[in-house]
């Protein structure tokens, strides 16, 4: 019996974008589909900043924050087809409860997960703060929100975080990932490669990345390996300045 064909995705996401939670859930969905399949996932979530203007500490309401990038008729309409788009899938994102932060502090949380467990802690710590943020509306820069949430996943204990966020342990790795990938042509989030060969990009459905799974695990590696068919779908682009 042939051993698992492993598919390999690294996925750059920030936990502010809408589309990257959405993204997420739908990704999940459609690797549930496969559990029949002889496939196993290894899944690895890189850091991106979404908003490098805003700076570590600050923080804005989110509807004053939309409003003043886009202005009040297409924020309300943005938040509007996110939230729509969550419903369907069974999310709960309200786009404009709580505030808008920077969230390098989160994203080193992330990457020591990563590095304590893999995506065996790393993956269920992303759901956690994904829900704090759009869901709970709460403030994913604040170091004892962060705290429980690595606590609660079992990434460390409260009292470790806190600790922990006093060192600048993974920020230059943090960082660095945030240059490279930028330095690569990434504009916007969620940005997926898959088994070092292929990009998606955007808020893709469940049917497509189901498709794309299928297409790999049915490749014979004498057979030359075309790319599949990616849709267009939404993006969070990289924001510009944001008013103080």
């Amino acid at each position: 019996m042939q051993p698992p064909r492993v598919i390999k995705l690294l996925v750059f996401s920030d936990i502010i974008c809408p589309w990257c939670y959405i993204g997420q859930k739908e990704m999940d969905t459609a690797i549930e589909r496969c559990r029949d399949s002889p496939v196993q996932f290894e899944i690895e979530y890189r850091p991106y900043k979404l908003q490098p203007s805003i700076k570590d500490g600050q923080t804005f309401p989110k509807k004053e924050f939309y409003e003043t990038r886009y202005g009040a008729v297409k924020a309300e309409t943005m938040a509007t087809a996110v939230e729509k788009r969550s419903e369907e899938i069974g999310l709960d994102i309200k786009m404009f409860d709580g505030v808008i932060t920077q969230t390098t502090l989160a994203h080193r949380l992330l990457l020591k997960a990563w590095q304590l467990g893999g995506q065996r802690l790393q993956l269920p710590l992303l759901n956690t703060l994904f829900k704090q943020y759009f869901s709970e509306g709460l403030n994913i820069a604040d170091e004892e929100v962060l705290a429980k949430a690595a606590a609660d996943n079992d990434v460390m204990t409260e009292a470790e975080a806190l600790e922990w966020f006093k060192t600048d342990e993974c920020l230059g790795e943090v960082e660095q990932m945030m240059i490279d990938v930028r330095r690569k042509g990434v504009t916007g989030v969620p940005f997926v490669v898959i088994d070092n060969k292929w990009a998606v990009s955007g808020g893709q459905s469940a049917d497509t990345y189901t498709q794309i799974f299928d297409k790999i695990a049915n490749h014979h590696s004498d057979q030359p390996a075309s790319p599949p068919q990616i849709p267009a779908a939404p993006t969070c682009v990289a924001g510009e300045s944001v008013a103080a």
